[in-house]
């Protein structure tokens, strides 16, 4: 299980790093994806486990890949 946790937590650091990157606030990516804010804040923290429609509505979101945030994932955990 703490390995499934520091995964989400690798996972939401680099949607919250991409997001940063483009200067835009999680209320800003929120509303580009269609998703709640504090849905967002709980993916950037770890405590959400996001299903993969989700993790496209914030790739499309961002102008990225998917990829880019599991890519992300490797170098932080």
């Amino acid at each position: 299980m703490a390995k499934l946790n520091a995964k989400l937590r690798a996972f939401g650091q680099a949607v919250r790093s991409e997001r940063e990157r483009q200067a835009i606030s999680q209320e800003e990516l929120a509303d580009r994806a269609g998703l709640d804010r504090s849905y967002v804040g709980g993916v950037e923290r770890g405590e959400r486990n996001i299903g993969l429609l989700n993790i496209v509505k914030l790739s499309e979101a961002l102008h990225v890949s998917p990829g880019v945030f599991f890519n992300m994932e490797r170098s932080h955990g």
